[in-house]
Order: structure tokens, then C-alpha cells, then sequence
């Protein structure tokens, strides 16, 4: 089998094979998992590491940005030794370092729906964690055009959200699965609402939603538990609570 478990791999994953709602399955499935992370910032960072941890058999990373010191703040799979570097580089070299078995793919440039045309067939899961309006809807629309399931993440000053999108899929009353646009219907102006860079964010969130990220993509690879379909997770980090709104596929 292309994605059996060697001997090395047994013993690293060792922790995810005794569950048996994972089990060697369960693994064989991660290793043959091929998942695309649009940007390596503050959300990709954990959303790259913890997926390389679990054995993820290839990372695609789309990201045209450089690290700057002000990134180190929150995006942890970068340090000082990577500064001035392409984010998919230093990403890729802390993969590396982390799980020799990963296989990463680099593309230098912004998700877009040329982007999406000729790079999102040879990927199986698509997980935005972009920082702009933008992009979330074309990679939602890429998804849902190509039948992707989307893991799409946004975080604010101190809170943030999660959600799962399968729109091409029937729910158990038979309906459609919402779309990313039966949530947010319209895009907000550019400039309306402004980044992290105007207002500040803090670090730790991000580790936070980014790790949400990582296991929903985890349970859909794999198969297990119930994905955030419809579902949008809130987390306030002040008041330290989550919150879940449900949402459905709106009426034409």
C-alpha cells in the first residue's frame, strides 16, 4: 500500500493510532491527505504545525509575503533566524524540521480564482487562514466550484470564528449545506473594516482559532466526529467563552 505506516511512523503517531476512532486507519488516511493552507501567517502557522505533527502526507502553503519582525508576535512557526524570508520558505523549513515525512508544495503568490483553476485539483481540503475579505470569498467559491470542503477561520482583536463549508453536500433534512455566502451574503467594502495592522490582535488567538482550524480538518480527513458544517464557533478570549450560531442555506 502507497500509505502504509512504516516502522518510524507507527512510533510516531503512536498517540493517534491507540484511538480508536483513528486508529491505523485513521493514519493511513492523514498520510494520504493532500491539504492546501492559504497564507503562513498568524492562523497558518498552528494550522501548518499541528497538521505536519499529525502526519498530513503533503502541505501545499500559498503565501506571497515576507517575514517581518512584527509577525513573530503570533505567526510561531517563524523566528528571528527566518526575518526577511518568504513566509513559504520559512514555513517549510520548520515542517521540516518537525515531521520529515511531510511533503510541502510552495506557491509563491496570492489565492485567487486564476490560482485556484490551475492549483486546487491536486489538493483534497482547502483551509483558509487568509486576512481578508477577498480572499475568503474566492477561495469559498473555489471551493464549493471544484467540491472542496473548506475550513475558513477569521480572528479579530480578541475573538474569532471557525466554520466548516461543504455547500455541494445534503444535509439530513436533504437540503443543500450552506455556502460561505448564506453567511456573509455581501463583501464589505475594501477599507471598512480594518486589519490587525491598524487595530492590534493578540498573539495567543490566533494560536487559539488556528488550532480549531487544524482539528476540523483532522475529523474530515479522517472521518470522525461532526465538523462544523453550519455551524459558525465564536470564541471570546476576554471573557473566555465559545459560542455556536447555526445558519442554514438561505431561500431564493
Amino acid at each position: 500500500m502507497t500509505n502504509a505506516l512504516t516502522p518510524d511512523e507507527i512510533e510516531r503517531y503512536k498517540r493517534h493510532i491507540l484511538l480508536p476512532e483513528v486508529g491505523g486507519e485513521g493514519q493511513q488516511k492523514l498520510k494520504a491527505a493532500r491539504v492546501l493552507v492559504i497564507g503562513a501567517g498568524g492562523l497558518g502557522a498552528p494550522i501548518l504545525q499541528y497538521l505536519a505533527a499529525a502526519g498530513v502526507g503533503t502541505l501545499g502553503i500559498a503565501d506571497d509575503d515576507h517575514v517581518s519582525l512584527s509577525n513573530l508576535q503570533r505567526q510561531v512557526i517563524h523566528d528571528s533566524g527566518t526575518l526577511n524570508d518568504l513566509k513559504t520558505e520559512s514555513a517549510a523549513q520548520a515542517i521540516a524540521r518537525l515531521n520529515p515525512h511531510v511533503r510541502v508544495v510552495r506557491f509563491e503568490e496570492r489565492f485567487s480564482e486564476g490560482f485556484a483553476a490551475m492549483h486546487l485539483k491536486g489538493f483534497n481540503l482547502l483551509i483558509d487562514g487568509s486576512d481578508n475579505f477577498d480572499t475568503r470569498y474566492a477561495a469559498a467559491d473555489a471551493a464549493e466550484a471544484a467540491k472542496v470542503p473548506l475550513v475558513t477561520g477569521a480572528v479579530g482583536r480578541f475573538d474569532g470564528t471557525v466554520t466548516v463549508l461543504k455547500p455541494y453536500e445534503l444535509d439530513e433534512e436533504g437540503v443543500l449545506n450552506p455556502s460561505y455566502r448564506d453567511l456573509f451574503p455581501i463583501k464589505p467594502p475594501q477599507g471598512l473594516l480594518p486589519n490587525c495592522a491598524e487595530t492590534g490582535v493578540i498573539g495567543a488567538l490566533t494560536g487559539v482559532i488556528g488550532t480549531l482550524m487544524a482539528m476540523e480538518a483532522i475529523k474530515l480527513i479522517t472521518g470522525i466526529g461532526e465538523p462544523l458544517v453550519g455551524r459558525l464557533l465564536s470564541y471570546d478570549s476576554l471573557a473566555a467563552s465559545f459560542n455556536t450560531i447555526r445558519y442554514r442555506r438561505r431561500r431564493s
